[in-house]
């Protein structure tokens, strides 16, 4: 399956990290994923702003599935996470390590049915959560 996963890019390395451990286990099940985080994709050529909105709406545009890490919620997840749900009618798996305090009220009282919101503590936890949901989704 193809999955377009997003998360931080820029600021603290620990939810960088976040990010590229969902790339890399979703990658060691055989799927193909399409992110910033993903060592097959790397590029050598600086991308322009608006390259980047053109690559990741085709990269969403491209997937089954959208994983979306927001423990380090950048705007540009939040586009991306709509994008997906109301233009594309993809399902979207939303990841976080935050107290649910810490969610907006547009993203907890989303009601659509392809939005799953899950809590993990730990590596282990998200890929339990990861591969439960896909699981679920290719029986679907």
């Amino acid at each position: 399956m193809i999955i377009y996963c997003t998360g931080s890019k820029k600021g603290d390395q620990a939810h960088q990290t976040l990010l590229k451990n969902i790339v890399d286990f979703s990658e060691s099940l055989g799927h193909t994923v399409l992110s910033e985080a993903s060592s097959k994709l790397t590029s050598t050529i600086p991308l322009t702003e608006n390259q980047v909105y053109k690559r990741n709406l085709k990269w969403i545009d491209g997937s089954k599935l959208v994983i979306a890490e927001i423990s380090n919620g950048e705007l540009e997840i939040g586009i991306e996470i709509a994008y997906a749900l109301f233009s594309r009618k993809i399902p979207v798996l939303v990841l976080h390590i935050l107290d649910e305090q810490m969610l907006t009220a547009m993203l907890i009282g989303c009601d659509s049915p392809l939005l799953k919101i899950e809590k993990y503590g730990d590596a282990s936890e998200m890929q339990k959560i990861v591969k439960t949901f896909l699981i679920n989704l290719s029986k679907s």
